[in-house]
C-alpha cells in the first residue's frame, strides 16, 4: 500500500533495505503473504528500524528520530483499510507468524513511464532477519503481483548511495535507467537523492 495517504513526506520514501544473500539452510516457516490491517503495527516497527538505519549517515539525528513506529503504523493501517485502488498491495514476509519484512506495489506514478507499469514503493526487512531469503521472496512476490495485475514493467527508486542494494537489484534484473530525483524526506525539508531502477516483468 502507498503509505503516503496519511503520513508525513518522510514516510513514503523509497529506500529499500533487505537481505543480501542467503542463509546456509532453509528458514523454518518462511513465507510471504498479503498484509492485513492487523499487520500495521509490525510493518510500522520494521519500517522505523529500517529507515533509521538507512538514513543515519545521510540526515541529521533529529530528522532520523522522526521515523517513529507509531506514525508509520497509522499510515499503513489507513491505507490497508482504505486502499487507493485494487492495484495497491502490501506484502509481508513472515518467519513463522512474525512479520519481519514488507513490500508495497502500486501502479507507477512516474509520468515518463508507460501507463501499464508498476512501482515497488518500498521494500524492507528487519536487520535481525536479513540473509535468510526474505528480501528475495518479497521481490519475487512483487514481480508476480505486478504481472498478475497486467503490468508490463516494475520500477523502484533507491538512495543514490545504496550501492549494496543496487547490486542486489541488478542481480535480480533491475537496471538503472538514468533517472534521478531529489526527494524531501522530512517535515523540516531535508532531502536525499534517489535513482530509479526498472525491468520488464513480462514472461518470455
Amino acid at each position: 500500500m502507498d503509505s503516503s495517504a496519511s503520513a508525513p513526506d518522510h514516510q513514503h520514501e523509497h529506500n529499500h533495505q533487505h537481505d543480501h544473500g542467503h542463509a546456509p539452510g532453509p528458514v523454518a516457516d518462511a513465507s510471504v503473504r498479503i498484509a492485513r490491517a492487523t499487520d500495521a503495527p509490525a510493518v510500522g516497527l520494521v519500517q522505523s528500524v529500517v529507515w533509521r538505519e538507512a538514513y543515519a549517515a545521510l540526515l541529521p539525528a533529529e530528522v532520523v528520530a522522526q521515523f517513529e513506529p507509531r506514525e508509520f503504523t497509522n499510515a499503513w493501517r489507513s491505507s490497508l483499510e482504505n486502499p487507493p485502488s485494487r492495484d495497491h498491495l502490501l506484502l509481508v514476509a513472515c518467519a513463522g507468524e512474525q512479520v519481519v519484512g514488507f513490500a508495497a506495489v502500486a501502479p507507477s506514478g512516474d509520468p515518463d513511464l508507460a501507463d501499464d507499469g508498476a512501482e515497488l514503493l518500498v521494500l524492507g526487512v528487519h536487520p535481525e532477519a536479513r540473509r535468510q531469503g526474505h528480501g528475495s521472496r518479497l521481490l519475487n512476490a512483487a514481480v508476480d503481483t505486478a504481472r498478475g495485475r497486467g503490468r508490463r514493467s516494475l520500477a523502484t527508486w533507491i538512495l543514490a548511495e545504496a550501492d549494496e542494494l543496487r547490486s542486489f537489484l541488478h542481480s535480480a534484473g533491475l537496471e538503472s535507467d538514468g533517472a534521478q530525483r531529489e526527494r524531501v524526506v522530512s517535515s523540516d525539508g531535508a532531502t536525499v537523492w534517489e535513482v530509479r531502477l526498472g525491468a520488464s516483468v513480462m514472461q518470455e
